[in-house]
């Protein structure tokens, strides 16, 4: 690190913790902070109006940061986020017109959808009518900033049977899907 430069660093719990929802972080600021004072007065004003979490998010902290770190009971093979992970990938592989690269951090997949055989042009359309016919909710790619209309999060933590039916719902419903 040099002094010469601020230098802005975020962390937060939702996703190394699997506290998803709680959006508990935080920010620290360390080199040159004279560069960025007007920056530093504006994020102590949000700080003291609306930045802050919420009590029941607060009081989370310090069994996440303190406690028992339980995750890499969970992340190695036989773990259940593993076998969750394992399975999704392989089953989202295995549905025609699916596609996706194994998650190496996150608790979802970012799933491609081949366009040609959907004949698919709005990804918000595709996880509406999904929704609609299979009550399984994804979350379109465009709302991630992705550019084109060809992808879908996939969240795999429910338990393996839940994804297994899921995925059956998915496969049936792809196996006629087609936007007109």
């Amino acid at each position: 690190m040099t002094e010469d430069v601020p230098v802005i660093t975020f962390g937060g719990l939702s996703k190394a913790y699997r506290i998803a929802g709680f959006r508990v972080g935080w920010m620290m600021i360390c080199g040159n902070k004279n560069m960025i004072t007007d920056y530093i007065e504006g994020l102590n004003i949000l700080a003291g109006m609306r930045l802050c979490s919420n009590v029941p998010g607060q009081s989370i902290i310090q069994t996440a940061l303190g406690g028992y770190q339980s995750i890499n009971e969970f992340i190695v093979p036989k773990g259940r986020l593993y076998e969750q992970r394992e399975y999704s990938y392989k089953m989202v592989n295995s549905i025609p017109g699916l596609s996706c690269t194994k998650a190496q951090g996150a608790f979802y997949s970012f799933v491609k959808l081949d366009t040609e055989k959907f004949n698919l042009t709005d990804d918000r359309r595709f996880v509406y009518d999904l929704l609609v016919a299979t009550k399984i909710l994804v979350v379109q790619g465009t709302g991630f900033n992705w550019p084109k209309p060809d992808h879908f999060r996939l969240v795999f933590l429910p338990n393996l049977s839940d994804l297994g039916t899921a995925f059956e719902k998915m496969e049936d419903f792809l196996k006629h899907y087609r936007q007109d």
